[in-house]
């Protein structure tokens, strides 16, 4: 046995050693109507002999932890050996409670920050130096003196076989607890920041998913299809047919793991409704009159992964290679779903029938029973009737008009309300078309009464689109426009 294997299990037998012999009464612990103090820093917990309530980790095991950490960046340790320390934390991570890994988290967010002197005495240095030839040096001190200890530790992690797996999991852990402990923030920033270098398009390879490829890869897209669900390996097998296509985007860290997938149609003409194209029993088309591109699921499959974008890579990707093997493709567009529709005309529906004139508003009293209407009328109205509705309903007529507002004018902090809204318009498609009845489903019917939209991709206009938005304008067709009626 090696030195670098006998260190790894001997830490690893260390630190999974359990701290339950501490018979120790708890420091601190509140008594009977008073309010417990607040939480101690791990600087405080290290330096103390006895735990409080609440604290996971006795001060001995958190010294003990913090140490074998430290031992991770020593600086006269190599990257291998360095890797390897940090595996068995990882081994150890793997078997801790969850409050247990809190104390890790903590750890990492506290010990191993940035010296806050050195970068006081850095940031007066450059502000002294701008526009002086003194200023490029100043900078590049500054920089130096920003990186935290807590990047090398992270780079340490990512040096093992899984460190990468361990990463994305963890910041997946991590991500639920930071509104009810700011304290964790430090570490969830240097995460994002770091895998958004470490997972940037330039790293990635674009694979197309097929019925040949791996078992073990055509379950990842069960497991991760969170639009559409699969319901059966026929469904499955109809999903990856000659008329279709499945890319992801893989990063070499992780080979057998789609970060981002999308699944595409190759139609006619613009899709209106997903029933069609989940119809496992319909003949596949002729693939060589296929005019237009239908993306009708796009899906994230790592947590740990959110706010790292490259959805717009993968689209872009996807339809420089249909290009490639389709030249007659001329459009491309989605087939979407508007998951939050239903909450917002919930809670909108009073002020939107106010828009209304006398005469709507008399016919839409008529439509549902109740004159003059009021929302609960409306809502309860077409909850029960949507997918009977005819094209020429007040009913119908309102409800779309209010989608196509909640698409094309709804806004928060500049960008649309709508998640996957925002998703398709800030890659440059623009509002295209509103499709009632275009998903049935008991999941279509709870989002948008059973509606979806088509954005469309002109290839041409995606970056005036996105100029639009910017401005702060959705980008919208024609019909949608004159849906929205300002």
């Amino acid at each position: 046995m090696n030195a670098a294997t006998t260190w790894l299990t001997r830490n690893v037998a260390r630190l999974m050693g359990s701290d339950s012999k501490n018979p120790d009464v708890a420091e601190g612990a509140p008594t009977a109507g008073k309010k417990s103090d607040a939480p101690r820093s791990t600087h405080e917990r290290v330096e103390a002999t006895l735990r409080r309530n609440g604290e996971a980790l006795s001060p001995r095991a958190l010294r003990r932890l913090l140490g074998e950490l430290q031992d991770v960046v020593a600086p006269r340790v190599s990257e291998v050996e360095g890797g390897r320390r940090a595996e068995a934390i990882a081994i150890w991570y793997g078997n801790a409670s969850a409050d247990e890994r809190r104390d890790l988290w903590l750890l990492m967010c506290e010990q191993f920050t940035p010296d806050a002197a050195r970068v006081r005495n850095a940031q007066q240095k450059y502000e002294a130096a701008v526009g002086t030839p003194d200023a490029p040096q100043a900078e590049a001190q500054l920089r130096r003196v920003l990186t935290s200890p807590r990047t090398r530790l992270l780079q340490r992690f990512a040096a093992f076989g899984q460190g990468m797996r361990f990463l994305v999991d963890l910041r997946a852990d991590l991500l639920p607890h930071l509104k009810s402990d700011k304290r964790l923030m430090p570490l969830e920033a240097e995460l994002e920041q770091l895998f958004a270098t470490w997972f940037d398009v330039a790293f990635l390879e674009l694979k197309r998913l097929s019925w040949d490829s791996p078992a073990s890869l055509i379950e990842k897209l069960i497991k991760y299809e969170a639009v559409h669900d699969i319901r059966s390996w026929a469904d499955l097998k109809n999903r990856l047919d000659s008329d279709r296509r499945c890319y992801g985007f893989f990063h070499p860290r992780l080979p057998n793991e789609p970060l981002i997938f999308v699944e595409v149609a190759l139609v006619t003409d613009i899709s209106e409704s997903i029933t069609p194209l989940l119809d496992e029993s319909a003949a596949p088309s002729d693939i060589h009159r296929a005019t237009t591109a239908i993306f009708y699921s796009i899906n994230n499959t790592q947590t740990g992964l959110r706010g790292v974008s490259f959805g717009d890579s993968l689209i872009k990707h996807v339809v420089e290679t249909l290009n490639e093997e389709f030249p007659r493709l001329k459009r491309y567009a989605t087939l979407s779903p508007i998951p939050g529709f239903r909450s917002w005309f919930n809670k909108n529906c009073a002020a939107q029938l106010e828009l209304l004139d006398d005469k709507r508003r008399a016919e839409l009293g008529r439509a549902v029973g109740f004159e003059p209407p009021q929302a609960a009328h409306v809502i309860a109205a077409v909850d029960a009737q949507a997918l009977e509705l005819d094209a020429k309903s007040p009913l119908r007529q309102f409800v779309k008009e209010c989608a196509a507002r909640y698409l094309g004018r709804e806004m928060v902090e500049d960008k649309p309300v709508d998640p996957v809204a925002r998703f398709h318009l800030g890659n440059g498609a623009r509002v295209e078309r509103l499709n009632w009845a275009g998903d049935p489903s008991s999941k279509g019917m709870k989002q948008s009464f059973g509606m979806m939209v088509n954005y469309l991709y002109d290839l041409k206009r995606i970056d005036k689109h996105r100029g639009l938005l910017a401005q702060g304008r959705v980008p919208v067709s024609s019909d949608i426009d004159a849906l929205c009626r300002d």
